[in-house]
């Protein structure tokens, strides 16, 4: 079946229609968390799960398949496996019930709902919402991205000495020490470092000029929507390592940087060198 690409009216619906599942979802895990109605599991022994992830991902996947019967779903809690990359090819819905889940379990404000639309390969909307500061990042391929309706774009930062750059650590502690060296280069060439326990609200705090640059190996779910609003406010986005030929580049996650375009190739370059 030949796939054809959405028009820009098409897309502004998908947004609408993201945002409204977003909001319902943000309401769903905002109210679990303030009756403390969630219970804790740990996947793969290690990695936090809650009931509220769960319980989001079943609304989101129940609307989103109400309203597009057609296209797939890709999500951590029900749908991981993004293995076949011809299936990526396709009109897909990319979601994350609660980036976040350690900081949603601590009472911490750092927690977004994550949803992205992509069709061959790319990214064409994308919705990070933030339920407990109530603040909606969204973009839409081609048109500026927005945080609570206002456009947004990165920082004006020039130099690595003045930057801020944001990353994060795996759940699986035994990949800490080859993390190590691009930290070290970080703390000694760059203003500071921030690890706020969400992908999306670091890429998206990128976007807003919050944040000046952004590193860190996450999967699809976690960055799809954010690089998208990223790019649609002037960053640039790529990999340090470089990204396999046959995989989407917008749905790639190892290795991520993104940042303001003149810190980019400076923060790349500091990345790539031994410490």
């Amino acid at each position: 079946m030949e796939i054809t690409a959405s028009q820009p009216s098409e897309l502004q619906q998908y947004l609408s229609q993201a945002i409204a599942i977003a909001r319902q979802a943000g309401e769903l895990i905002r109210s679990a968390r303030e009756e403390q109605s969630f219970s804790q599991d740990y996947k793969a022994g290690h990695e936090l799960v809650t009931s509220a992830d769960l319980k989001s991902d079943q609304l989101i996947r129940a609307l989103l398949q109400l309203a597009f019967p057609d296209h797939d779903i890709l999500s951590e809690e029900s749908s991981p496996d993004y293995s076949d990359t011809a299936a990526l090819q396709k009109p897909m819905w990319i979601i994350d019930p609660i980036d976040g889940t350690v900081n949603y379990a601590h009472g911490l404000q750092q927690v977004a709902i994550s949803i992205a639309y992509a069709e061959q390969g790319e990214v064409k909307v994308g919705v990070v919402y933030n339920p407990f500061l109530d603040e909606l990042f969204t973009a839409v391929s081609g048109e500026p991205a927005q945080l609570n309706g206002e456009d947004i774009q990165v920082s004006e930062t020039r130099e690595l000495k003045k930057a801020l750059i944001a990353t994060g650590f795996p759940y699986d502690k035994s990949l800490i020490p080859t993390l190590l060296p691009r930290l070290h280069q970080v703390l000694n060439n760059c203003q500071d470092i921030r690890r706020m326990g969400s992908a999306a609200i670091d890429i998206c705090y990128v976007a807003a000029g919050r944040l000046d640059g952004y590193y860190e190996t996450v999967s699809p779910w976690d960055f799809a929507a954010a690089r998208l609003i990223a790019l649609q406010a002037g960053a640039l986005a790529g990999h340090l390592d470089g990204c396999p030929d046959n995989f989407p580049p917008a749905l790639y996650g190892e290795q991520m940087l993104v940042a303001n375009p003149t810190l980019y190739p400076l923060l790349q370059n500091l990345l790539q060198k031994p410490a």
